[in-house]
């Protein structure tokens, strides 16, 4: 938005303004758009409205229990086995009777040493030098005749002596039985009748209650909250204090080009009031709800500028 700074009413407030060397003086009156405010308010508005409808009620039932016939009542007739019971009897086999056996010899092994040579002293021929040369003879050369005691020799001899000799004796073999066992019959087999009762079950079974019908219900509206903006004033032109045109110096519009850079709105500090440096203001005023138009005494407060009086 291009600022319109032709047709600034300048009051006067002082005949040395314009030679002020102070710096610049909001000086000077303008109309400028004050923006617009608004508000969320939020509203209950009708999402379906009330309606009646036909509602089909399904049959209800019920599960009753029952009792059902399964089997008649019926005569069996059947055979009784006999009854038995058991009993042993000792049978002999063999008498009892005596016989003569023949008990065997009882030996016993021992082990003893037996000596088959005795010690005996032997001379031997050695070729290195004895312990003992006063025992032994020189040889041939270096060669020594040297007695040598051979340890006597044994040999373990196993003997069986007989301990208990062979005899006969008698003894008496009792009598053998063996134990039978029988059954014998008490209660012969026989028919008898049997009268079995009817046999009933219990089963569950379905049964109507209240029949299928239709039935009209009331379904009442239902509803959603709505957020609406809502203008609570501005949008309108009024009269606000402005820098004067006169004010508006190379060193003040850069200034302003700095100010708006720093407020997220860059533009190039070039000292002159050009058509980007008017939207990067309009913008700024946009963004801050500030009055619109003019260079106005809240837009030089939020820029943080500091303007002579």
């Amino acid at each position: 938005m291009i600022l319109l700074l032709t047709g600034i009413i300048c009051s006067q407030l002082s005949s040395a303004v314009a030679e002020d060397s102070a710096g610049p003086v909001l000086g000077c009156e303008a109309s400028v758009l004050l923006p617009e405010r608004f508000e969320i308010v939020t509203e209950q508005v009708v999402d379906q409205p009330e309606r009646m409808e036909i509602v089909v009620l399904p049959a209800e039932y019920e599960m009753v229990p029952t009792e059902m016939l399964v089997r008649a009542a019926w005569t069996e007739r059947r055979i009784v086995p006999a009854q038995y019971t058991t009993e042993t009897e000792q049978v002999l086999v063999r008498p009892e009777r005596t016989e003569t056996i023949v008990i065997p010899a009882e030996y016993e092994t021992h082990t003893e040493r037996v000596l088959l040579r005795p010690a005996e002293t032997r001379w031997d021929v050695v070729t290195r030098d004895p312990e003992d040369r006063s025992a032994c003879v020189r040889s041939i050369g270096a060669a020594w005749l040297c007695p040598v005691e051979v340890p006597p020799v044994y040999e373990t001899v196993t003997k069986t002596e007989i301990v208990t000799p062979e005899r006969t004796e008698t003894r008496v073999i009792p009598a053998e039985f063996r134990t039978l066992v029988k059954q014998v019959e008490t209660v012969p087999e026989r028919i008898e009748t049997v009268e079995h009762p009817a046999e009933y079950e219990t089963v569950m079974v379905e049964t109507l209650v209240v029949p299928a019908r239709e039935e009209v219900r009331i379904v009442p509206a239902t509803y959603r909250t709505v957020e609406k903006r809502v203008s609570t004033g501005g949008g309108v032109m009024s009269t606000r204090p402005v820098v004067c045109d006169t004010a508006l110096s190379e060193g003040v519009v850069t200034a302003l080009q700095s100010a708006l850079t720093e407020a997220g709105h860059p533009v190039e500090a070039d000292g002159v009031l050009g058509p980007a440096t008017l939207a990067a203001l309009a913008a700024f005023q946009s963004e801050r709800g500030l009055p619109m138009g003019h260079l106005t005494e809240e837009s030089v407060t939020a820029l943080g500028m500091s303007l002579g009086r």
